[in-house]
């Protein structure tokens, strides 16, 4: 999970300036599509490889899937040589490299057949512990790369160009060699029930003698369907905040498209170090408080981060002027005059415009979101999210008992995958036409309706052999 999350995140922040310099047609709406390419990519693998795990040994998918993702990362890093159609190649590398991250659901099959219910709670906060550190550090190394810059160095033998774009991939499809190494060497097939006996698996290469029958009983298939529900809006809402962070930065602080890598990469990375704090505290909260009061707190933590980040006042962002030709206006009733009235002189020969596009007819009426207020947004975020999100899996291995989850894990993570494609489609084409007013007011009432559903079956959302009075809560 770590060396995978690694690799998704060590290239999010700059595939945005990355599309743009290498595909001019390329625009703010097909960011969406790009970064939804590769949830889609993980939605259609995650059944395949749950349903391939239940039966033949993990090593297996978790081998194949990966070996996919690092010749998509390879594919990433030559994107730029074709003549034209350059987004389209980005698109479909990005939607491989989702293929490969399928192999989730078995790694959350894995500790949820090797675990007991004592353990649960505390290896699922680790797992997601190791895959903030990866998304800590994918930032990290992304904002290291930017030293490298736009022009980098070229490999003319191969044609391979090593800049601050194609470096973070070729980093992410080294490490996938490595968790290639790993996984022949070190995983070993284990599994108990939730008393923590071993169970017999197809998955064993050895029989124990000491193995005992897996309980049988019938699974809650409400609470199944409601915590897929909550894990996609969960999922929906942080993969809309995240795409939208370098847009947002870049029109609401004249960011250039480096300093947008570099800041928010350093954001992001300082949210993975809250997250971390967070799945180690929520190993001890959860004791206390189960996990299903986390889940809730953690959804109305994320409804006040969204609520913060509304704009308001007088004070409006910065306008690129640059991109105007001809003359030309937006279909806007608002400011029309002065713009036919007022030219912009270049006070600067800078190559790239910076500011909120006077395209987006909504720059010229909507409030700038102030930088404290996008920081503070974004820890309350920070806190509520990994919250949410190991709570909610972790409900959800509990809720399906002993029986081999490969399958039941593998539509889990679609539909946390149709969440990533679903959200940075939507928040881009929102943000794009109507602006963050509307986006995030938006997003504010989903997040209400997610906890009126979280009400409705909470006392639904118990663990297999509690329900069957097994075990006692």
């Amino acid at each position: 999970m770590f060396l995978s999350s690694v690799g998704f995140s060590i290239v999010i922040m700059s595939i945005w300036p990355y599309l743009q310099k290498i595909d001019q047609t390329a625009d703010a709406s097909f960011l969406g599509w790009v970064i939804a390419s590769y949830s889609l990519g993980q939605m259609v693998a995650s059944p395949l490889f749950g349903l391939w795990s239940n039966y033949r040994p993990r090593k297996e998918p978790l081998i194949v899937s990966i070996f996919i993702s690092v010749a998509a990362n390879c594919l990433y890093a030559y994107v730029h040589v074709p003549a034209s159609h350059n987004k389209y190649y980005m698109l479909a590398a990005r939607g491989l490299v989702g293929f490969g991250a399928g192999n989730v659901a078995v790694i959350r099959s894995y500790i949820a057949g090797a675990t007991s219910l004592q353990e649960r709670t505390s290896s699922m906060a680790n797992t997601s512990a190791c895959q903030a550190l990866g998304f800590i550090l994918g930032p990290v190394f992304q904002t290291c790369f930017a030293l490298i810059g736009e022009k980098g160095v070229t490999w003319d033998v191969i044609k391979l160009q090593i800049n601050m774009y194609t470096a973070p991939v070729l980093l992410g499809a080294f490490l996938g060699i490595l968790n290639i190494i790993l996984i022949l060497t070190i995983l070993r097939e284990h599994r108990v029930d939730d008393t923590g006996r071993q169970c017999k698996n197809i998955n064993f290469e050895e029989a124990s003698t000491d193995e005992v029958q897996v309980p049988q009983g019938n699974i809650d298939q409400v609470a199944v369907v409601a915590t897929n529900v909550l894990f996609f809006v969960i999922l929906f809402i942080f993969a809309l905040f995240e795409t939208i962070v370098t847009p947002l930065t870049m029109d609401m602080y004249a960011w250039t498209r480096e300093q947008a890598v570099l800041y928010d990469g350093i954001i992001l990375a300082a949210l993975g170090v809250e997250a971390v704090i967070i799945f180690m505290g929520i190993k001890l909260l959860s004791k206390k408080t189960g996990e299903r009061a986390l889940l809730l707190g953690g959804l109305i933590i994320i409804w006040v981060g969204f609520f913060v980040l509304l704009p308001w006042g007088n004070q409006f962002p910065k306008i690129q002027w640059e991109d105007l030709h001809n003359n030309s206006i937006p279909n806007t009733t608002f400011g029309e005059i002065i713009i036919t009235l007022w030219k912009s002189p270049r006070d600067d020969h800078s190559e790239e415009p910076t500011g909120c596009p006077v395209e987006q007819a909504w720059c010229l009426y909507t409030p700038m979101i102030h930088l404290a207020q996008f920081l503070i947004s974004a820890v309350l975020i920070g806190i509520g999210y990994p919250s949410c999100n190991v709570m909610s899996y972790t409900l959800y291995s509990k809720i399906l008992g002993p029986n081999p989850q490969g399958v039941y894990m593998g539509w889990l993570t679609a539909s946390g995958s149709a969440a990533r494609i679903l959200g940075p489609v939507f928040i881009s084409q929102v943000y794009t036409a109507w602006g963050p007013r509307w986006a995030f007011s938006l997003v504010c009432g989903m997040v209400v309706l997610t906890i009126t559903l979280l009400g409705v079956v909470y006392r639904r959302l118990i663990a297999f052999s509690v329900r069957h009075g097994r075990i006692q809560e």
